[in-house]
């Protein structure tokens, strides 16, 4: 087992070990952290139901030539059975429509949830709604654990296709809490 003094001893520096022996635990379990710096913690959630728009995504897996795959796409919230949402993304590709389904199972935490994960050794994946208005905006976080490396992905919804500038802000300022760099952003064309 690590110790605090160890990671010291090994040249990491106080905080540093501190922040690792703090931090450690949760990535290695996959969650996502409680406390993101620089947005409240959500102290209670609503369970909103009604259709999204997706308006930007970032994650550790996209890059900038991938903004061509993105098309438009709108995401559904239904709450079923008072406790789980039915979330279905409908998306069209040419004169194709592609659409996905999962549920997602709250967790003790308020806006906390984890995605239904079918069948042995399917992927952990944790989503959190960062913050929200209910009307006009959404961050929402999802980190997913596999073997070999945590996926990351921010999304910006919207429940319109034009947001505020400061809710396109919010959106970068929380992609760069997860060490994501502009080169990590695709937003679908919406003209």
């Amino acid at each position: 087992a690590l110790s605090l003094w160890s990671l010291v001893a090994a040249g990491m520096g106080p905080w540093w070990a501190l922040w690792l022996t703090l931090t450690l635990p949760q990535i290695l379990e996959g969650q996502i952290p409680s406390k993101l710096q620089g947005f409240p913690e959500l102290t209670s959630f609503h369970n909103d139901q009604g259709e999204w728009f997706v308006l930007g995504l970032a994650g550790n897996t996209y890059r900038r030539e991938h903004q061509t795959l993105l098309s438009p796409y709108i995401t559904l919230f239904e709450l079923k059975n008072n406790s789980r949402f039915q979330v279905t993304n409908t998306m069209t590709r040419g004169k194709r429509c592609d659409t996905w389904s999962y549920a997602l199972i709250p967790t003790t935490k308020p806006g906390q949830f984890t995605m239904e994960n079918k069948g042995t050794g399917a992927d952990r994946e944790d989503i959190q709604v960062v913050e929200t208005d209910y009307t006009k905006f959404a961050l929402v976080l999802s980190l997913r654990q596999t073997s070999i490396l945590t996926i990351i992905r921010v999304s910006l919804l919207g429940r319109n296709w034009r947001l505020p500038r400061r809710m396109i802000d919010k959106f970068v300022c929380l992609t760069r809490t997860q060490n994501l760099t502009k080169n990590n952003f695709i937003f679908p064309d919406v003209t």
